[in-house]
């Protein structure tokens, strides 16, 4: 059902971004008091029974979250200051649902500036999860290292995190498990012998790079990689491959 609800919601944001565009710049006192009824209905929908929808109820609000966050003009103005907002509803009602967190990491941390809510809400999530459940389950371990990493600087905790989604990884069934297994206790070494690892730093923001839904996130992990010495490259089949420095 999760999985249904996921692709509903990303059928919908391309109509929510056609119509964001085709509405006329708000006004400073609309946006003002556009964003005191959203926190109005953010205050409802944390209150509101389920009925056994919970899921559902996850999969609205993630979609409200997508039309919040895709109207850039506005978040401009205004900042991501909501975003913890949406995904304490979300984690809450349905911490199961994967696809929300690449969006509740970079909201909140990248955006919003803080690292220490999110990482705490994917602490919560964790808490309903098992390696086997739901399927790839331990991305989530890998979306709370780069938290600890990049935004945190707690190198000691991300190398406890990158090596539990190592260790989920290695017990999961998804075809691509056993690699992200490989990758994330390779990082953690990383971690161990430098806690500044540039490595580690690399193969976290290309995480970020490769999983960003918008441009400006993609952007953002391009100019950080560069910095860190990385180099990128176009692969016969189209797609990025990203080059880590040669020290660390």
């Amino acid at each position: 059902m999760a999985l249904v609800g996921l692709a509903i919601v990303q059928l919908q944001i391309p109509v929510l971004r056609q119509l964001q565009q085709e509405k006329p710049p708000p006004s400073l006192a609309e946006i003002n008091r556009e964003l005191a009824r959203e926190k109005t209905r953010l205050s409802l929908w944390r209150q509101m029974p389920a009925l056994g929808f919970d899921n559902l109820l996850a999969n609205w609000v993630f979609l409200q979250f997508h039309q919040y966050f895709g109207d850039i003009p506005v978040r401009e103005q205004t900042g991501y200051t909501l975003s913890p907002e949406y995904f304490e509803i979300i984690v809450d009602r349905d911490p199961r649902f994967l696809g929300a967190y690449v969006s509740l990491s970079t909201s909140i941390s990248l955006y919003s500036g803080q690292p220490e809510r999110s990482v705490r809400l994917i602490s919560q999530g964790l808490r309903s999860m098992t390696p086997q459940v739901p399927p790839q389950s331990f991305t989530v371990w890998r979306i709370k290292a780069i938290d600890q990493l990049l935004f945190l600087g707690d190198a000691m905790g991300a190398r406890q995190s990158f090596l539990q989604a190592a260790a989920w990884a290695a017990q999961s069934p998804d075809p691509d498990a056993q690699i992200v297994a490989a990758v994330s206790a390779q990082t953690a070494r990383f971690l161990e012998r430098n806690p500044q690892s540039r490595q580690a730093q690399v193969m976290s923001w290309s995480q970020v790079f490769h999983t960003a839904t918008d441009q400006k996130t993609r952007n953002i992990a391009r100019d950080r990689l560069t910095a860190l010495g990385a180099e990128f490259a176009t692969a016969p089949d189209g797609s990025i491959l990203i080059k880590p420095p040669t020290s660390d």
